[in-house]
């Protein structure tokens, strides 16, 4: 009998697309909170050994970045903590990880798409936790696939950033955006198209760090330019006329973000032998089906 595929974190914009993705294909067991809780690693084991799963997917993170700042034991706990207790679980059943990791791991003073080889340097809580979680995995688990993404927005939740910008370009006339922040806006759905793919090819040889976001690059400030542009001309009800560019500076977080973080998604391109879709083009087709 074929082992099930067990996704963790299936409520959130990754998960609900990974589960909507091999949901169609029946061989997916999803387990989100309660059943399975991050900050209490009985949960954890208890939640996997039920399902004993050929492959185990972590779509699941403490995401709030800003939150991060002052929240940091929580955030340590299921960024850092609870990744490893996956792995070791993993580890001792046999079973692959897919761990979905962030370029918040990397400080953004690159001037070159940042390799999966590359030194980090994580400026936030958020980012460091992430990078806990990336070496709990790698310290106990063989078979292991961390997938670095970026900037990612999905049909799914209220809290990503195009959702924000047609919620704001409703209400106002004027948004200003940063535009000295790079990286590349990703659809949630192309991640899980890009796990459901990499599952064929899963074996001890292939476990690494691997990059995947859509190709393509843009600034903050261009990214809600063209949320806008494409969602009026799909009939979007919108008040906005301005996006002002502003810096960084002119807009301080708590928590200190990459100004770089374009990744270098070659090593996947290689394993998988296709190119990820342009950013432009996805964030048109995730508009319209929103629409709908």
């Amino acid at each position: 009998m074929k082992k099930p595929i067990l996704l963790i974190g299936a409520n959130g914009q990754v998960g609900q697309e990974l589960y909507r993705r091999f949901g169609q294909m029946g061989d997916v067991i999803a387990v989100a909170r309660p059943e399975i809780d991050l900050t209490e690693p009985d949960t954890i084991k208890n939640a996997i050994t039920k399902y004993n799963p050929g492959v185990i997917i972590n779509a699941a993170a403490y995401t709030a970045v800003d939150r991060a700042e002052t929240e940091v034991e929580l955030a340590h706990q299921v960024n850092g903590v609870a990744p490893g207790i996956i792995g070791e679980i993993a580890e001792g059943m046999g079973a692959f990880l897919i761990h979905i990791s962030t370029d918040y791991v990397f400080d953004g003073t690159n001037h070159r798409p940042y390799l999966p080889s590359d030194g980090t340097n994580p400026l936030s809580v958020y980012g460091k936790t992430k990078l806990a979680g990336e070496q709990a995995i790698q310290s106990v688990c063989r078979q292991y696939v961390i997938l670095r993404t970026a900037w990612v927005y999905g049909n799914y939740g209220k809290s990503n950033f195009v959702k924000t910008m047609l919620r704001l370009g409703k209400e106002r006339e004027e948004i200003r955006v940063v535009a000295d922040q790079i990286g590349s806006p990703t659809w949630a759905h192309d991640i899980a198209n890009a796990i459901a793919e990499i599952i064929p090819h899963l074996q001890s040889e292939i476990s690494g760090i691997y990059h995947y976001t859509n190709s393509g690059v843009a600034s903050w400030y261009d990214f809600a330019v063209a949320i806008f542009r494409e969602a009026k001309q799909l009939g979007y009800d919108l008040q906005i006329q301005r996006v002002v560019p502003i810096t960084t500076a002119e807009y301080p977080t708590p928590a200190h973000r990459p100004g770089f973080s374009v990744l270098d998604c070659r090593k996947l391109q290689d394993l998988l032998g296709n190119y990820p879709p342009h950013w432009q083009e996805q964030l048109k087709q995730m508009l319209s089906e929103v629409k709908q």
